[in-house]
C-alpha cells in the first residue's frame, strides 16, 4: 500500500476533480488505470510525488525522482479513440499554458509533435494516452499522463531536456503550483475541445509548434523518413513532405530535428 504523503503544499483543484495524492508509486498511469477499472469518474486525478517505474511513449523508463510533477488523470470521452487521441494536444497546450502561468515572460515554450513540450528547445515535459476499449471497440476510458520537469532532468535522455527551475523560472515554484495550473488550464482546453471540436486546439497548437517548416527526422518502426514538417492535419497527423515534394501523413513516430 501507499500512503498519501503529508505535509505538501496546499492544491486548489476545480471542483471536476477528485484528487488521489500518493507518496511513491510505480507508475500514476497504472494506478490511474486500476482506478478507471473499478470505476473511478472522469476527472480523478492521481498524483504521485515519485514513480519507481515511470514509463514513457513505447515504454520508455521516465526518471521520475521527487521534486517534478507526475500525474495521471482518468478521461471517459464519448468519442471515438482516433478522435480522443487529440486530447493529447489539448493536454499539451494546458501544460504550456500552465508553465506560462508560473514562468518568466519571456520564456518560450513550443510543442514537439505528437505529446512533448519544450521550453528553449528542450523538453520540460512529456505525455503519455493510454486507454481501454470494449469487445464493440467503443472507448471505456483514457489515461492522460504527464510529467513535468521542475527542479530537475535527465541527462542522458534520447533528445536534450530541462526543467523549470534550471530555466530560471523561480526556486519557489513546485509540484502543487503546477499541478493546480495545469489542472485549471486543462480544464478550459478541454472544454473548448469538446464545444469547438479540434480546429482551435489545432491552430493553438501549430501557432508554437517547434520545427514547423523546418527539416526533420521521423523515426518509424521500418524506416525513417526526412523531410519538412508542413501541417498537422484535422485528426492530429503530421504532414511531412519529402524531397521529391509528395507528401506522407505520419500518424505515429519519434520525431528529431536535423542538424
Amino acid at each position: 500500500m501507499t500512503a498519501e504523503p503529508a505535509g505538501l503544499p496546499d492544491v486548489h483543484l476545480p471542483p471536476a476533480y477528485r484528487l488521489v495524492a500518493m507518496d511513491s508509486v510505480e507508475s500514476s498511469n497504472d494506478e490511474a488505470k486500476a482506478l478507471a477499472d473499478a470505476g473511478a469518474e472522469e476527472g480523478t486525478l492521481v498524483w504521485a510525488l515519485e514513480q519507481t517505474k515511470g514509463r514513457g511513449r513505447h515504454g520508455r523508463t521516465w526518471a521520475s525522482p521527487r521534486g517534478n510533477l507526475y500525474l495521471s488523470l482518468v478521461l471517459r470521452p464519448e468519442c471515438a479513440l482516433a478522435e480522443a487521441a487529440q486530447l493529447g494536444f489539448v493536454a499539451a497546450l494546458a501544460v504550456g499554458d500552465a508553465i506560462g502561468s508560473v514562468a518568466p515572460p519571456m520564456l518560450e515554450v513550443t510543442y514537439k509533435w505528437p505529446n512533448d513540450v519544450l521550453v528553449h528547445g528542450r523538453k520540460v515535459a512529456g505525455l503519455l494516452l493510454e486507454s481501454k476499449t470494449a469487445a464493440d471497440g467503443a472507448l471505456e476510458w483514457l489515461i492522460l499522463g504527464a510529467g513535468v520537469n521542475i527542479q530537475s532532468h535527465p541527462g542522458d535522455a534520447r533528445f536534450p531536456a530541462t526543467n523549470l527551475i534550471f530555466e530560471s523560472v523561480g526556486p519557489e515554484v513546485n509540484e502543487a503550483l503546477v499541478l493546480d495550473a495545469f489542472a485549471r488550464h486543462f480544464l478550459t482546453w478541454v472544454n473548448r475541445w469538446t464545444e469547438d471540436g479540434f480546429a482551435p486546439v489545432r491552430r493553438a497548437w501549430l501557432s508554437h509548434a517547434h520545427g514547423l517548416g523546418e527539416v526533420i527526422e521521423i523515426s518509424l518502426a521500418k524506416e525513417t523518413l526526412r523531410g519538412t514538417f508542413r501541417d498537422v492535419d484535422e485528426s492530429g497527423a503530421l504532414i511531412l513532405e519529402l524531397p521529391d515534394a509528395s507528401q506522407r501523413v505520419v500518424t505515429a513516430g519519434d520525431v528529431l530535428f536535423a542538424a
